[in-house]
């Protein structure tokens, strides 16, 4: 009977393990939120390069780009950004750039994304009305960006 008890009990300790291990990879939920990073990236970097002159202003491209911009900044995120998925946990250091922060300070993480959907609603609405329309909300658009990653984001390593 001590045996079978001793077998069970460490069992039950290793499948705990398991989970606590399991539970703590993230890579998915990193991998999901650069990813949405990288569309915000592609889509307003279309836009730059009509703002800067390096490609020549196109309203239907335009428009698509701020219109991916608008659907991304939709995207319920929620299940991307777990607690706990921060550059400070065991094992994510370079892995993520995300400060702990996020979550202990969530409204005015909430605040920012709110930012972006109404700076990419309005660039959605200029941006195929010519390249003054992008000028004019390109601004507003990277103010949201920065108001989440500069509290929010460690810098490089």
């Amino acid at each position: 009977m001590k045996k079978f008890l001793a077998f069970a009990v460490t069992l039950m300790v290793a499948a705990t393990l398991s989970q606590a291990a399991h539970a703590a990879d993230f890579s998915k939920q990193i991998k999901a939120r650069k990813a949405v990073m990288q569309l915000y990236a592609f889509n307003v970097g279309q836009l730059a390069a009509m703002v800067k002159g390096k490609m020549p202003y196109d309203a239907a491209a335009a428009s698509v780009a701020a219109n991916n911009l608008l659907a991304a900044a939709n995207m319920k995120q929620s299940a991307m950004w777990p607690k706990g998925s921060d550059a400070s946990a065991p094992g994510l250091d370079g892995k993520t750039r995300a400060k702990a922060d996020i979550w202990s300070q969530y409204p005015k993480v909430a605040e920012a994304g709110k930012g972006l959907v109404a700076a990419a609603t309005k660039m959605a609405a200029a941006a195929g009305n010519g390249v003054d329309g992008i000028k004019a909300n390109f601004g507003a658009v990277g103010g949201a960006c920065k108001a989440c990653h500069k509290p929010f984001r460690a810098p490089k390593k």
